[in-house]
């Protein structure tokens, strides 16, 4: 049996930052309550995992203390029901008879909850990621005219299965493109306060399905809770995905071993999560309408660059708008998601979004006052652009963008809402 303990990888946030994150200005330091840092296996079985929902009142399958790891496994789409011998047409029927038998369910499985001992409502989790090891297959689909960004412009839905290749770390997309493999979990979620059932599809607060692919081994997600215990799960787990997920899903796989180790800050309050990277702070904003979103993106960003850096609100946006750094997360998941990087170095400049095709990147562009509009133009011009230029079809454009487009904002200091979206040219092993 493989000893869990080893595999375990530990980074720590410092008590400098600590302080700030919490915006305490008095220097005391703050608490984690710190178990005996054991480390616990948790297999995805019919017991310890969940099909499309969340339940705060669903029994814990775990208890662990703050300061534990726990090593889950979990499972594909459909609760392991989506494996390489199933069509679209079958995965279509079954999702069309799931809405009819239980409307507002989500497709995502899930493994938990976990329970931690020490956390209690007003707290904030700390979750840090350590090394990821997915199985070896994944997939990407599309259903046929409805979901996704663009449901009417493909009419036909699409299922597609990869061969993971973790020794090189990538995939065989077709027989020029390859793209590195980055897994990170889609969903990492606590309960919601209100009781009841709710489907895994739209984030919020409690986290959930962010398909924030920063999220990789190495970072740290920080989660307020609302319940007593938490009640952790994880699901949604992503081998790659592009910034947008635009034709729904990314390079869907399941985890052989995914280390959350947990732990609780006491008295420290968050309205919305927050992840660090080792350069990097991330704000969120989401909500329907991606104006809104936008909108919350900034107002999350000014706060946690105050926060950290203990700057007046008019000054951290100036920092924010000189390090604008920000893309959109996905548009297809009910509330759509944008996210900022935020560089902890001081010297560092926000970064110039090309325009137009370079050496590196095919670039599509579009501004409109409408980030809606300008998303859907810029990420749509992407996928014919793929299909003129790379004489690839409609549908592998569709999923490739998908899985490894990567989609920017520009400055909110423009008159107009821009979006940049970027394709690396390195994909395509012949250029």
């Amino acid at each position: 049996m493989m000893d869990y303990r080893t595999r375990a990888v530990r980074w720590a946030i410092s008590s400098a930052a600590l302080l700030a994150f919490a915006g305490n200005t008095s220097g005391e330091a703050l608490a984690s309550n710190s178990g005996k840092g054991e480390v616990i296996r948790l297999e995805a079985t019919p017991a310890t995992t969940q099909f499309g929902w969340y339940d705060n009142a669903q029994a814990p399958v775990l208890r662990i203390h703050s300061g534990d790891t726990v090593v889950m496994e979990t499972l594909i789409h459909g609760h392991a029901q989506i494996v390489p011998d199933v069509t679209i047409e079958q995965m279509t029927a079954r999702a069309k008879q799931e809405q009819i038998d239980s409307p507002g369910r989500g497709v995502h499985s899930l493994t938990g909850p976990v329970y931690v001992e020490e956390a209690k409502p007003g707290d904030t989790l700390k979750i840090e990621i350590g090394h990821i090891v997915p199985t070896s297959y994944g997939l990407n689909f599309n259903y046929p005219g409805f979901a996704g960004a663009f449901p009417k412009q493909f009419p036909q839905g699409q299922l597609k299965y990869f061969y993971l290749d973790l020794a090189s770390q990538r995939f065989q997309f077709a027989p020029d493109i390859f793209v590195p493999l980055r897994p990170f979990p889609g969903i990492v979620s606590v309960a919601r306060a209100e009781p009841g059932r709710f489907g895994t599809v739209p984030p919020g607060p409690f986290g959930g399905n962010l398909d924030i692919n920063e999220m990789v081994s190495g970072t740290t997600l920080y989660l307020p809770v609302f319940v007593d215990g938490g009640l952790l799960w994880s699901g949604d787990s992503h081998a790659a995905q592009g910034n947008g997920e635009v034709n729904l899903t990314a390079l869907e796989t399941a985890f052989k071993e995914l280390p959350l180790k947990v732990s609780v800050l006491k008295g420290v309050k968050l309205d919305w999560p927050r992840i660090e990277t080792p350069t990097h702070w991330i704000a969120i904003g989401y909500d329907r309408d991606l104006n809104v979103g936008y909108e919350l993106l900034q107002q999350q960003t000014i706060k946690l660059i105050a926060e950290q850096e203990r700057l007046s609100p008019e000054a951290a946006r100036a920092r924010m708008l000189a390090t604008w750094d920000c893309r959109i997360s996905e548009v297809v998941n009910l509330l759509k998601g944008t996210y900022c990087m935020v560089p902890k170095a001081t010297n560092v400049s926000a970064p110039v979004l090309p325009i137009r095709a370079n050496s590196d990147y095919l670039v599509t562009y579009a501004a409109d006052k409408d980030l809606n509009k300008a998303m859907d133009v810029a990420s749509l011009a992407m996928i014919d652009k793929l299909t003129t230029e790379k004489h690839m079809s409609r549908l592998d454009a569709y999923s490739l963008a998908s899985i490894a487009m990567d989609c920017r904002l520009g400055s909110p200091a423009t008159a107009e809402r821009e979006v940049h979206c970027l394709m690396k040219k390195s994909y395509w092993t012949g250029e």
